[in-house]
């Protein structure tokens, strides 16, 4: 059996994943969950979102659906 050894004086770090967060999103927590990941606002990353839909034709769109679909 693997035995883990923790130091005292090293503090435990969690593990970053990345998940939706459904209670601060407005439509399934994507944008959110994006900007909590990486640790900026998630209106930037909303008006990201948008600006890539519109000069992208909607292929924003798929991939918002996508990380909705497959992330937590």
């Amino acid at each position: 059996m693997n035995d883990l050894k923790f130091r005292k004086d090293q503090p435990i770090r969690e593990s970053r994943s990345f998940r939706l967060d459904r209670q601060n999103g407005k439509l399934m927590g994507v944008c959110a969950g994006i900007g909590r990941y990486f640790g900026i606002d998630t209106t930037l990353v909303r008006v990201g979102f948008v600006l890539g839909t519109l000069l992208g034709f909607g292929s924003f769109i798929l991939v918002y659906l996508g990380i909705a679909l497959i992330a937590d």
